[in-house]
């Protein structure tokens, strides 16, 4: 039995496993996470599996029938974006033309909350794997040899004999993660990790996830709502100590960890223990995580001193009514204690801010760019608000004639970059993106930064590296404005 795990062709660099899909200005591309690690587990069950990163490989559409038809898998588990969407049904098509006994199963966010559209939009998919799909698609594959059919595997949404739609009921999540394997192994058997590339790592590095769900309520971030649920699972200290022991003595070449947990911090005390338990173990791995900015300097400090090099952390907003209207729980006093602790810790900082929530104006935005520059993190993005199919934020927008289009293509410009389609009463989609250019240059372009990165590179060989990848690519959309149909 083959199963062919596949991230597929759309645009060149597209970063489609990312929370944003996009192409991005400092040339990032993300590991294929989700979907490698429900290759792992099928692996571990004794399945041959072919995980192809597309985007990464550089392969084009042709090839990628060609590797199909080859492999000559019995399934086939296709990853989605909600920009890529019609392109990915495209890409299952040509394949079904070529190997019309495979069964086709879509997965991922814009697939998970609209399983029934995304069904619909053609015939080359037999059926949808909704939610965190890993024993999901484990059990698919099983029926599949069985011959039984998908017609009775939870979590699946099914196309029919007759071509009727069936939901069958949702699967619970995995409660506990250290059954799953680890997804550097996935990586180092199937992937070369010289091919991805995160700006705010040392470089090459390799992404992995801790714990799965996040228990704040944030309208807008597509994971916890769509994939993974609200409530924080999370994998042993010892079983994540040993992925971080697998990586440091199997992959020598790797640098760093990107924990890819929606928020690290989010059980202090659990990431304390981990921090000393690295250290207990003697693991140099240098590590960057996702937090909140509300963590103690007493917690960053053990973590600094586990080989935290870099927390990456939603500012998002400057004005307090816009962060309550986003249901981030946080006030802005936090952002600023948060900053000078990890300041005292020696932890870098790097900044996401957003524009255009629903009740910004430009007196919020002016606020939000005060923020940023008050704050002064290693680096920073600034974003239009991107809304998704499955959050509570693409519900408001849609709802109150603030989405400019369903054309799930035009969630990007031409090139790949994020577009704004969102308009709100007062401030316009384009001003949107005019505002997150401008924001970007004036961060990017102080004296003051320029001379303290100037310093870094000097005092700190090792991220010299980083900042010069990725400021080769970033300098190149810095001055260039990203039009709405750029």
């Amino acid at each position: 039995m083959r199963v062919l795990f596949l991230n597929p062709p759309f645009l060149p660099k597209f970063s489609r496993s990312q929370r944003s899909p996009a192409v991005i200005r400092s040339g990032v591309l993300y590991y294929p996470l989700w979907l490698a690690q429900a290759a792992g587990l099928c692996e571990q069950h004794g399945y041959e599996i072919r995980l192809l990163d597309a985007p990464a490989a550089r392969s084009r559409l042709e090839d990628v029938v060609a590797v199909s038809r080859s492999f000559a898998p019995q399934l086939i588990i296709l990853d989605t974006s909600t920009p890529s969407i019609q392109s990915d049904i495209k890409v299952a098509e040509a394949i079904k033309a070529s190997c019309p006994a495979t069964s086709i199963i879509a997965v991922g966010p814009h697939a998970s909350a609209l399983p029934a559209e995304t069904l619909a939009a053609g015939t080359s998919l037999d059926a949808i794997a909704r939610g965190e799909y890993d024993l999901t698609v484990l059990e698919a594959a099983q029926a599949v040899e069985g011959g039984a059919g998908l017609e009775h595997v939870l979590g699946l949404t099914v196309r029919l004999t007759d071509g009727s739609i069936l939901h069958n009921p949702d699967r619970a999540l995995i409660e506990n993660l250290d059954d799953l394997p680890f997804v550097s192994k996935v990586y180092q058997k199937h992937l070369n990790v010289a091919d991805y590339f995160y700006s705010i790592t040392q470089y090459p590095e390799v992404a992995l996830v801790t714990g799965r769900g996040c228990p704040y309520g944030c309208t807008y971030c597509v994971w916890p709502q769509t994939l993974t649920g609200r409530r924080y699972r999370v994998r042993s200290v010892k079983h994540v100590v040993d992925e971080f022991e697998f990586i440091a003595t199997e992959m020598p070449e790797v640098r760093e960890v990107f924990i890819e947990d929606d928020t690290l911090t989010a059980n202090p005390k659990r990431a304390v223990a981990l921090a000393e338990e690295l250290i207990r173990r003697d693991i140099h791995l240098a590590f960057t995580a996702n937090s909140r900015a509300d963590v103690d300097y007493e917690t960053l400090r053990c973590l600094h001193a586990a080989g935290l090099r870099l927390l990456c952390v939603g500012f998002e907003s400057g004005e307090q009514s816009i962060l309550d209207r986003m249901q981030k729980g946080i006030r802005i006093e936090q952002f600023h204690e948060f900053r000078a602790a990890a300041r005292k810790a020696g932890v870098l900082v790097h900044g996401c801010f957003m524009a255009g929530y629903p009740g910004e104006t430009r007196e919020s935005l002016a606020a939000t760019l005060r923020l940023a520059l008050e704050l002064d993190p290693d680096t920073a993005q600034f974003f239009p608000l991107m809304v998704y199919p499955g959050t509570v934020a693409y519900d408001y927008v849609r709802r109150n004639g603030m989405l400019i289009t369903e054309d799930y293509r035009q969630w990007l410009t031409d090139d790949g970059l994020h577009r704004s389609t969102v308009t709100l009463p007062t401030i316009s989609s384009e001003e949107l993106i005019a505002w997150c250019d401008h924001a970007r240059r004036v961060f990017y372009t102080r004296p003051r930064y320029l001379l303290a990165k100037t310093g870094q590179i000097a005092r700190h060989p090792g991220e010299a590296r980083r900042i010069l990848k990725s400021a080769g690519v970033f300098l190149h959309y810095l001055f260039r404005p990203t039009l709405n149909g750029s």
